[in-house]
């Protein structure tokens, strides 16, 4: 499941496909978090007697999360539930009812635990669920989290007994990167999902309780409330815009963000920076959210500027990686000064970075042979102390590093791999 001593970098089919952009622009970089196995099949998320099979059927598998954290069996692997082990939690009867009849009976005293459907792995096809043309494991994420009312408390506090039981444990990490491409593709989709249903419980518009649809990629603001009724009010809510017109506060969002590796006018060195919570000698690329009315291209040569001062020209994007910490998509780039007198380091627009300096290749090519580790770990057995640090392969800045170490943007190569 790794490679050395990193978990697995994806590598889908179609990675290895020739086609004129390939032969042009050299092969796709798939990061980490991202190419899931699950196809997602997001238009049978409002089809109940689909959803409701899946619950049923025996090959299911549910993720679970309690307060984020991921059941697994150890650091480097999920632990995937049977209906079985958390029927407390999902009955079976869950999708039976249309989203038009559970908004007209909508009581918010009755809650019940987030479910999400993330998709069907169609790799498994044998005693998977057939359904029309699909066939395949479904998969779903649970949040075990105890809330809610108190028998939903109460079955959540049963379920993560029976699993503590198993030896199976709630992996707490700021940052889970340890388990294998597919695994962190999977969990990546789960996190951002649950995060967002946990962060919009209450409408953005009107601030009543939401309801969840669409097995949890939708949110929706019932019209009425049973529980009003017991306090001697109308059913009926007051009126809402999230009901009467298309509002992205009902839906899950992605906020965008770029990271980009810079080359020296020459291509000779590279310019990282270096947070105050980085452990010493530790650098990585530039990174900042995009702005809204803002290009990709724009929102590089911004936030360069306003972190070290250094002058961009031309921007090229890279590739993207989901970030679900909570909801980012970090798109990167390779970009690269026109002219030594843009180079000059400033730290004294935006007080963000402690440091940035400017690397020479060679320093970069050793501190990636040597010197690569996540926040928390050391790095290899030869890393020499004092040397430069860097992220993992697992992680965006570090593909970004590499792509430009490997780029021939002097010789101006049509076939440049990016």
């Amino acid at each position: 499941m790794t490679i050395g001593s990193h978990p697995q970098i994806p590598t889908p089919a179609h990675t290895q496909a020739e086609s004129m952009l390939s032969r042009q622009f050299g092969r796709e970089t798939v990061n980490y978090f991202s190419s899931s196995p699950l196809n997602r099949l997001s238009f049978l998320r409002t089809e109940h007697p689909f959803l409701s099979a899946a619950i049923r059927h025996p090959s299911t598998r549910f993720v679970l999360l309690k307060d984020l954290a991921p059941l697994t069996r150890s650091p480097s692997e999920l632990y995937y539930a049977r209906h079985s082990e958390v029927q407390k939690l999902v009955p079976d009867t869950i999708y039976d009812k249309s989203l038009e009849e559970t908004m007209a009976e909508y009581d918010s005293r009755k809650t019940t635990a987030q479910l999400i459907f993330l998709g069907l792995d169609e790799s498994r096809k044998q005693d998977g669920l057939v359904w029309k043309i699909y066939t395949g494991v479904p998969y779903f994420v649970l949040d075990v989290t105890p809330k809610g009312n108190e028998q939903q408390q109460s079955n959540a506090n049963e379920v993560i007994g029976a699993m503590e039981e198993k030896g199976l444990t709630f992996f707490q990490s700021r940052v889970v990167m340890t388990f294998s491409a597919d695994e962190a593709a999977i969990y990546a989709q789960s996190r951002a999902l649950m995060d967002w249903n946990t962060r919009n419980s209450f409408c953005g518009t009107c601030g009543h309780p939401t309801l969840s649809a669409n097995s949890g990629t939708k949110r929706v603001c019932p019209p009425t409330d049973a529980a009003r009724i017991a306090e001697g009010k109308p059913a009926e809510r007051p009126a809402c815009n999230t009901r009467t017109t298309l509002s992205n506060l009902s839906f899950p969002r992605t906020d965008p963000t770029i990271i980009v590796a810079v080359l020296s006018a020459d291509a000779k060195r590279i310019l990282l920076g270096r947070s105050k919570r980085y452990p010493p000698n530790w650098y990585s690329t530039l990174a900042g959210f995009i702005e809204p009315a803002e290009s990709v291209e724009d929102a590089v040569r911004r936030e360069v500027w306003e972190e070290a001062g250094v002058t961009l020209s031309r921007v090229v994007i890279h590739s993207s990686q989901p970030w679900p910490y909570p909801a980012n998509l970090m798109i990167g780039a390779v970009a690269q000064v026109s002219d030594p007198i843009h180079e000059a380091i400033n730290l004294d627009h935006d007080p963000e970075l402690e440091d940035a300096k400017w690397f020479d290749i060679e320093e970069i090519e050793e501190a990636l042979r040597i010197g690569t580790s996540a926040l928390g770990d050391k790095p290899s057995p030869e890393y020499k102390e004092g040397g430069l640090r860097l992220p993992p392969p697992t992680a965006i800045a570090n593909q970004l590093i590499r792509a430009a170490v490997h780029m021939d943007l002097l010789a101006g190569d049509k076939n440049s791999k990016i």
